[in-house]
């Protein structure tokens, strides 16, 4: 059974990976809000913060990247509402292949797909003056969190997609992740905010899994933040992926 899984999502992986291939353009579109916004903070608003030390490029790099993930997911959804629009699930079902398949072809496609537009991101920040002495098992502690946390907003897309009655809604639902990393350490220290929103900032995801990011790339002592950004990640991934599976049963059956 696990042989017949890998192998129809293997091959209905590369079918997605085709239409990412062939539209190189969603990748670099991905890429391009949030390179903009690390310029507009970096040489607008970068000047006016004062984050206590070191540069700010490389404090606000962590919140970058989470922003990156968070509008490469909306194209997930996309597509997936768009496949569901057109009638392809239907036909897959006619055919001997796993029921999930689907949804994990289109799940392994956005971590690619995300995965390169980090990398576009990480490139601009090094052209900016971002610079880390990390070494490598930093380096792959970050990789390891940013892909966990791709895969739990990932899974969150699925459920968007599947739900959504337009195109426009399939990717709206996005838009609060965008947002949120504005109202949690990514910026601007959080012991600068007012004290209710200072409460909320200290206290959601994004924060623990900006610190612990910023911890691992500038050498400082990650703390309990690591751990609590994975179980954060952990968390919402297996609630999403439920909830993701649950829905998709309900729109096939």
């Amino acid at each position: 059974m696990t042989t017949h899984l890998v192998s129809d999502v293997t091959v209905l992986f590369g079918r997605s990976l085709k239409h990412i291939t062939r539209s190189l353009d969603t990748i670099i579109t991905t890429a391009i809000m949030p390179v903009a916004m690390m310029l507009m903070f970096v040489y607008v608003f970068g000047g006016a913060i004062n984050t206590g030390s070191g540069s700010y490029i490389n404090y606000m790099l962590p919140g970058i990247l989470l922003i990156t993930v968070a509008s490469g997911v909306a194209y997930t959804a996309f597509r997936l509402f768009t496949d569901l629009r057109s009638g392809i699930f239907e036909r897959f079902q006619s055919l001997p292949i796993a029921r999930s398949g689907v949804l994990w072809a289109h799940v392994l496609t956005s971590l690619i797909a995300n995965l390169l537009s980090l990398v576009i991101v990480l490139g601009v920040a090094l052209l900016l003056g971002f610079r880390s002495g990390a070494g490598v098992p930093a380096w792959l502690a970050v990789a390891g969190t940013l892909i966990l946390f791709t895969l739990a907003l990932t899974w969150l897309a699925v459920i968007a997609g599947l739900s959504a009655k337009s195109v426009d809604g399939a990717s709206a639902f996005s838009y609060p992740l965008i947002f949120l990393p504005f109202l949690s350490s990514a910026f601007v220290p959080t012991a600068t905010m007012p004290g209710p929103v200072r409460a909320f900032a200290e206290h959601q995801p994004v924060t623990a899994i900006v610190n612990a990011i910023r911890g691992l790339l500038t050498q400082q002592p990650a703390g309990d933040d690591l751990w609590i950004a994975l179980a954060w990640c952990a968390g919402v991934l297996l609630v999403a992926y439920l909830l993701a599976t649950a829905t998709y049963r309900r729109r096939i059956s």
